[in-house]
């Protein structure tokens, strides 16, 4: 049996896969988009972030003998808390200028990050075990789906679906939004709106390293994992439309199935495919699929 002249095995098996890599798009999108839509903040030190969970989780269980449940818990606590650091210190003193200056200032932390770990660490890369509990794999018919990377998926549809539904549909999300958007008016009912900013930076850091951690089993370790991976997920974002969370999740599930059905009927352009895109849909909607027209 063939689909569009390919085996079926092959074609749904890219798909899968595609699928992976679109819950990797779809968490790191989603903490950008968090950052961005609620703080006005272009975040490119979100790849660093990512790098810094996924190595929280591989010192956790080298030096401490912390497996990787407990990792999933302990990375975002930590990057978050190095995210209120980044936030209180440098990022509160932009909030008032042109976002252009924290896109360059982020970069810069970006690169400081990844100077440091590569001095640290070395550029060849650490292995993180595959936890027991996810090991082995499933039969599907027509592929062998490791049962980790099943996993990734449901982690990270449940993950970016609950932080969606935070945002958007409880009381807290309607403060977050309402103090980004009028601050002056939430310290009037006597919320501390500085706190609020804070945390919520730290939520997006703190999702940055949860992607790390879950990333940490599938791919090698190295400082350069962040810096391969955001220009990607930026180009996720500004297609899904910049600041808008959903937008950000259904278009980082759609591009992973994009980049696996290239990968089937034209390998060479699989790296190019998600710009290709990005580019026409600036064209036609320059606010990206799901964002709002100003």
């Amino acid at each position: 049996m063939e689909i569009f002249g390919i085996p079926h095995q092959a074609f749904l098996g890219q798909l899968m896969l595609g699928l992976v890599n679109g819950s990797f798009y779809a968490m790191l999108s989603l903490g950008l988009a968090v950052i961005f839509g609620l703080l006005g903040i272009v975040n490119f030190a979100h790849g660093a972030l990512y790098m810094i969970g996924a190595y929280v989780a591989w010192a956790a269980l080298e030096y401490l003998g912390l497996n990787y449940w407990v990792a999933l818990l302990l990375a975002p606590l930590v990057v978050g808390a190095l995210g209120v650091g980044i936030e209180r210190t440098l990022l509160k003193q932009l909030y008032k200028l042109d976002p252009l200056y924290g896109l360059l200032l982020t970069f810069g932390l970006a690169l400081i990050a990844e100077g440091l770990f590569r001095e640290q660490f070395g550029v060849s890369g650490q292995q993180y075990p595959v936890p027991d509990l996810l090991q082995g794999a499933t039969n599907l018919g027509f592929m062998v789906l490791p049962n980790y990377r099943a996993w990734v998926i449901v982690a990270s549809l449940v993950i970016c679906l609950g932080t969606w539904f935070l945002i958007e549909k409880t009381p807290l999300g309607a403060t977050l939004r309402a103090g980004t958007e009028n601050p002056a008016l939430v310290q009037a009912f006597g919320i501390n709106v500085p706190v609020m900013v804070m945390l919520t930076y730290a939520a997006g850091a703190g999702l940055a390293a949860l992607a790390g951690v879950l990333a940490a089993p599938v791919i090698q370790i190295t400082p350069l994992m962040g810096s391969n991976l955001i220009i990607v997920v930026f180009a996720v974002v500004v297609i899904g439309g910049m600041g808008s969370i959903l937008g950000s999740i259904l278009t980082g599930l759609m591009l992973g199935l994009v980049e696996g059905l290239t990968k089937v009927f034209y390998p060479e352009a699989s790296s190019i495919v998600v710009f290709v895109i990005m580019a026409i849909v600036l064209v036609l909607r320059p606010a990206g699929l799901f964002g709002k027209e100003k």
